[in-house]
Formats: structure tokens, C-alpha cells, sequence
């Protein structure tokens, strides 16, 4: 299921999505209401993809109605109502995808130029993964050329972000190596502890830096 408005000849043949589940709610930091800090990690990461040059950001809802989340996105953004990976691949194809990533909703401080790596890694590759680096593993991002293939789709059935192993898994279910290659890595702010991968001398991530203040990063 997805709304968007109709698309013009200009817009990007790629999208970038960012998937929004509350029931995978990360530890807010003490004081801190949860469902503000998941809000601030979304819009931040939304952010990150509405930035990107020729690509259309989106957002992936699971479960379909949550107001709260499409409040942070941009006027006209698509949203995408599935709940599994390869539904919401196919939905953004529908919408004129040819290619797609979808992102975590944690990474608020993700820089612009992983997400294009994987990109252009779909120049060489039907798919490409970000993998998580800390805490629960998992990927930070996967993109794939649309549509997808069969044994991808089926494998994004019972894979998501948040699956520990999903680049093993995904990798096993492959007819042959080399077709999800692996770019770089990047963390994910699932856990108080995992915050002190944030730097506050990068930009980026205004709402999680405003939440935060008065609240040191852990190191």
C-alpha cells in the first residue's frame, strides 16, 4: 500500500527509504521520553536521505498508521504502508523505482555518502547491504535494483534490518557469490551505550543533538 502524488518526468529514478517500526523502539537515555528519542533518531535520518541529490526520499511504515512519523517528513514524500522488506521494495517500484535503499530509522548521524555507495555498488550488483558495526548487528541500509529478483524477494520475506545475521543470511540465499556486495559500515543508536559513537563536532543530526543536551554522551 503507498501514497504518494503523481510523479513527474523529473523525479529521481532511485529512492531512498526510511523505515519506521515503533515496536523496535530504541533505549532512550534516562530522562528522555522514548517516543521522543525514536522520533528525533527517525526525523534525523529522514533528513539525511531528503538530502540526497537525485533520489526521492520515502518512508516505510510497519504498522501502516503512524501519524507521528509521516508528521516529520516532507510535503508530497511517499509513504509506503508494508510489513517486510521485499513488500516494500516492490510498493517504491511501483512508484517508478529502478533502484532503492531503505535505512534504518537509528541512524541519525549516517553520512549522505554510504547511501551512495551502495548506489553505485547496483551499477556491478543486483544489491548491496551497510552493515550494522555495534550493538544487535543487523544492516544500517540495503539497496537493491528494482524489480527484485526472485530468490531476493523471498530471502527479504523473512530478513530485515534488524535480523542479527541478516548479510549471512541474505548472502546464503544468493545463486552465486558477489551479488550482495558489502560496503562500508556504520553504527546504529539502538542502546544508552551506543550513543557515544555520535561526535558533536560533525553536523547532522539537529533534533538528536537538541534531545540530548544536558545529557553527556556516554564514552
Amino acid at each position: 500500500m503507498t501514497d504518494a502524488p503523481g510523479r513527474t518526468p523529473a523525479a529521481s529514478a532511485r529512492f531512498a527509504a526510511v523505515l519506521s517500526r515503533p515496536s523496535r523502539t530504541p533505549d532512550a537515555p534516562p530522562g528522555i521520553d522514548p517516543g521522543e528519542f525514536r522520533l528525533a533518531l527517525l526525523e534525523d535520518t529522514y533528513e539525511v536521505v531528503a538530502g540526497l541529490e537525485l533520489v526521492t526520499s520515502a518512508l516505510v511504515l510497519d504498522p501502516p498508521d503512524q501519524p507521528d512519523a509521516e508528521a516529520v517528513t516532507w510535503p508530497g514524500t511517499p509513504i509506503v504502508r508494508e510489513p517486510s522488506l521485499a513488500g516494500a521494495f516492490a510498493a517504491l517500484h511501483a512508484l517508478g523505482a529502478e533502484a532503492a535503499a531503505i535505512i534504518a530509522p537509528d541512524a541519525p548521524d549516517l553520512p549522505p555518502l554510504l547511501v551512495g555507495k551502495l548506489f553505485r555498488a547496483l551499477g556491478s550488483a543486483p544489491s548491496a547491504a551497510c552493515q550494522a558495526e555495534n550493538t544487535g548487528r543487523g544492516l544500517v541500509a540495503f539497496a537493491a535494483r528494482l524489480p527484485l529478483p526472485d530468490w531476493l524477494s523471498a530471502a527479504l520475506h523473512d530478513v530485515d534490518l534488524d535480523t542479527p545475521d541478516a548479510l549471512a543470511r541474505l548472502r546464503a540465499a544468493a545463486p552465486r557469490p558477489g551479488l550482495i556486495p558489502q560496503g562500508p559500515g556504520w553504527h546504529r543508536l539502538r542502546t544508552v551505550d551506543d550513543l557515544r559513537f555520535l561526535d558533536p563536532g560533525l553536523e547532522g543530526w539537529e533534533n538528536t543533538r537538541a534531545l540530548l543536551e544536558g545529557h553527556p554522551l556516554t564514552h
